[in-house]
């Protein structure tokens, strides 16, 4: 892992990726970096023209590449259902990133089902997402799903009690909870899928700037996030390392946590990122989880699915 770059990526000829949060930032630059390696990619967001831009982008990058589109907002289940049972009952997914989000949210807005929005999306959307795909995870011989947490989760504002944010709303609060959720998520997913082919492997991205800045909350915010964009972030391309890492590397573990080596984390070979305290506890990982079925009313028994594990005709 020492001097990883994207230029050791192996031939990803015949595995398909889909990635959620794909029409711009670190979504866009993993699809272009996969689909230089003959991956095929589902870029998955809300807008249907946003994504045949970013599908073209990829294209520019990778002459004869193989792209599809998903129409997808983690913040309506409804939505969600729709997609995922589309993907689910036609593809085959070896790579699956859960990378779209939300954050800094000015004022607590709920989703389509009533759900805190930075949460509901982050997290639940793609807990919901990910439950109803599952049968195209389990058709790879070799399936990896990555999850894109943030170094928020570390912050003491990032407890997974008052998930909703019910009690007390801040912005980052709800972010770091779901970044904290994100990483929870897949430690508990990794120990489910233990016995099984499944990979799962959380990533942070160090610092970059990328569509997640837009929302500021105040003047202040306004004129000082372009200010730490030119002389703090990273660019998105160096953002995705991390999961580009955690995707095709024949060193990467289930249930790992990596981000960027650099000491100010905003690029660099990806390396083990320290864990949020007690993200690791199992107990955690079950409690979250059934909180999860219950508020998106979504089942996921990841490790005893009896669906069909063979390409659809």
């Amino acid at each position: 892992m020492n001097h990883w770059t994207p230029d050791d990526i192996p031939d990803q000829t015949g595995r398909t990726a889909l990635i959620t949060g794909a029409s711009s930032g670190i979504g866009l630059e993993t699809a272009r970096a996969l689909a230089r390696h003959g991956a095929r990619v589902i870029l998955a967001g809300r807008s249907q023209t946003r994504l045949d831009q970013a599908a073209q982008a990829v294209r520019a990058t990778a002459p004869g590449a193989r792209t599809n589109t998903l129409v997808l907002d983690l913040a309506d289940l409804s939505c969600i259902r729709d997609a995922a049972t589309r993907i689910a009952e036609t593809e085959t997914v070896d790579l699956l990133f859960n990378n779209a989000g939300v954050m800094n949210l000015p004022e607590r807005r709920t989703t389509r089902d009533g759900l805190e929005m930075t949460v509901g999306t982050n997290h639940l959307g793609h807990f919901a997402f990910d439950a109803l795909l599952w049968p195209a995870v389990l058709r790879s011989p070799a399936p990896r799903v990555v999850t894109v947490s943030a170094i928020a989760a570390r912050w003491p504002t990032g407890r997974l009690d008052d998930l909703m944010s019910e009690k007390n709303y801040r912005a980052m609060g709800a972010y770091a909870k779901s970044k904290r959720a994100n990483i929870v998520y897949t430690l508990e997913l990794a120990r489910r899928t233990a016995d099984t082919p499944v990979t799962a492997l959380a990533v942070h991205p160090g610092s970059a700037m990328t569509g997640l800045q837009q929302h500021g909350t105040g003047t202040l915010s306004r004129i000082l996030t372009p200010i730490a964009a030119r002389l703090l972030m990273g660019s998105a391309e160096g953002a995705a390392w991390p999961s580009l890492h955690a995707a095709t590397s024949p060193d990467a573990r289930t249930g790992s946590f990596t981000g960027p080596a650099a000491r100010d984390q905003t690029s660099g070979t990806p390396q083990p990122a320290r864990l949020p305290a007690h993200a690791d506890d199992p107990t955690q990982g079950t409690q979250l989880w059934a909180t999860s079925e219950q508020l998106t009313g979504t089942p996921f028994n990841p490790e005893t699915s009896t669906a069909n594990q063979n390409p659809p005709a």
